[in-house]
């Protein structure tokens, strides 16, 4: 068996011991954020292929029961073994898989949709191209992708002092270049500045996976 990476691991363990503590905090927060809750109905308006859309990096579940609300045949997977066992225990009619978003037990082309919620943000810039490969694999062709993040309001990439481990902001210029070299097109995008209790610009970027050539 492979080792997984050293950054998966203390994210995993990090996210583990905070789990009950994090589910209090995330479970209403969409009802607070009207610009977020614009973007991921955005994406479910886009998602109109038959086929599951996976929530990557879903935490205790509130987001992916809110895209099922939208109407969306939805699933969340996660790294951490706590959180999917309390997203189990609060979202009983929905679906949760212990699992990375960087090696997906699913097979190509299966997926309609994905949305990345602030899951990218523990990644290191360079193992970050290795995620759209994969998550390119098992979107279909035309399948669309929502990723939420920390924007670096025009720097670099920036590692931060997250409240729970490492995390890195992008500029959203940059990340949009890296997801179009494995192959997405940008759709469209949303910045907004934060709110009170907040420390950075929120970035979110809809993307399509590039349909086959023709010919």
């Amino acid at each position: 068996m492979t080792e997984s990476p050293s950054y998966l691991t203390t994210t995993a363990e990090a996210y583990d011991a905070i789990a009950v503590t994090y589910a209090d905090f995330a479970r209403d927060a969409l009802d607070h954020l009207p610009l977020d809750r614009a973007i991921l109905a955005a994406f479910a308006g886009y998602v109109r292929a038959p086929g599951p859309v996976a929530e990557l990096g879903c935490g205790p579940g509130q987001t992916t029961a809110y895209l099922r609300d939208l109407g969306l045949d939805v699933f969340g997977v996660d790294l951490s073994p706590v959180m999917i066992d309390l997203a189990r225990r609060t979202y009983p009619g929905l679906r949760f898989e212990i699992g990375s978003m960087d090696a997906l037990d699913l097979p190509d082309g299966g997926l309609s949709g994905i949305v990345s919620w602030y899951s990218i943000i523990h990644t290191p810039a360079r193992q970050l191209p290795s995620y759209f490969t994969e998550f390119r694999r098992v979107l279909a062709p035309g399948g669309h992708l929502l990723l939420g993040f920390f924007e670096s309001e025009g720097g670099p990439v920036e590692a931060f002092d997250h409240r729970v481990t490492q995390a890195y902001r992008w500029p959203i210029d940059e990340l949009a270049a890296l997801a179009g070299a494995a192959g997405f097109e940008e759709v469209g995008r949303m910045l907004r500045e934060p709110q009170e209790g907040e420390r950075f610009r929120r970035g979110h970027l809809l993307m399509r996976s590039g349909l086959p050539a023709e010919g």
